[in-house]
């Protein structure tokens, strides 16, 4: 199984105070607890350097646009928030959490307008998966994707993931791989990308998925290093009968799939292990984290 996320560092960021995290407290006439009218990002820091943290903040002024929510800070003021977040809980590898909703308002529907945003950051310690879990793989279970239609906006409201990730823990596995009319769309947090006959086929970035950093990172190193890469629509049965499947994600990297519905991923040698593209991947991927350390710390 998956390891818990761990609790949150001492200090957390809200609305331009930083406080003891236990001290963070919000209205409950936000909308964002009302409603889960806001979105978030989470943003992995390796030894203070952030893994496409500019990236990450595009995409939360991204899915700001599509609710048009206001973004109380410009890309700098968040870089400099999080720099002291990271200082103020002790540096090191952090996954820092961003959550802005619309504010504070009387319950109802439409939203009014003038509202100041709640901005709130958190962060804990990011640990990367285990070479144990690495070698092992995920045990997924394939279930019907029933959220809404918008999976582009890193919403808060993520009712439809959570009741995912329940069903698939009901079912005694570590995820779920998703499908909407008989396509690959995600997991309940991750993307997903299958190999087939040395190929690895990604679904495109529409409505139905989010546009995971980590996913396109992982599709800038497989053209990089030569890996034969396809952008298109994943049907159900290539998947079920994929060589390899892949999750990634901030915290995840990138992990392979080797139990799907109970029957092992891949054929002959690798099958129920994790593949051989699945290992070329993973060291471009380590590779790149440690180009990182030449970058300057975010605290710095």
């Amino acid at each position: 199984m998956t390891e818990p996320q761990p609790l949150a560092l001492p200090t957390a960021f809200l609305n331009g105070q930083f406080v003891p995290v236990e001290e963070a407290k919000i209205s409950p006439f936000d909308r964002g607890f009302i409603f889960g009218d806001g979105v978030y990002e989470v943003i992995p820091y390796y030894a203070g350097r952030g893994l496409r943290a500019k990236e990450h903040l595009q995409r939360l002024q991204r899915s700001m646009d599509l609710l048009d929510l206001a973004n109380p800070y410009p890309v700098e003021a968040w870089e400099r928030h999080i720099a002291e977040l990271l200082k103020r809980n002790g540096g090191g590898d952090q996954a820092v959490y961003i959550q802005v909703t619309r504010g504070v308002a009387k319950r109802d529907f439409a939203p009014p307008k003038g509202l100041t945003p709640t901005a709130f950051m958190m962060s804990n310690v990011l640990a990367r998966p285990s070479q144990a879990l690495y070698e092992k793989g995920l045990n997924c279970v394939t279930l019907d994707d029933f959220r809404w239609g918008r999976c582009q906006v890193k919403s808060t409201a993520l009712l439809g993931a959570v009741l995912l990730k329940h069903e698939a823990t009901q079912m005694g596995a570590d995820d779920c791989v998703l499908f909407r009319d008989g396509y690959l769309t995600e997991s309940s947090a991750s993307n997903v990308a299958i190999v087939k006959n040395g190929v690895i086929l990604c679904p495109p970035k529409d409505n139905f998925i989010l546009p995971g950093i980590t996913y396109d990172l992982m599709i800038e190193l497989a053209q990089q290093h030569g890996m034969p890469l396809e952008m298109r629509k994943v049907t159900r049965k290539e998947v079920l009968n994929a060589d390899e499947i892949w999750l990634t994600s901030s915290t995840k990297e990138v992990i392979a799939i080797t139990t799907l519905d109970g029957r092992p991923v891949g054929h002959a040698s690798h099958a129920g292990k994790p593949g051989p593209l699945f290992w070329r991947m993973l060291d471009h991927f380590q590779t790149y984290k440690q180009s990182l350390q030449r970058l300057p710390a975010a605290a710095e």
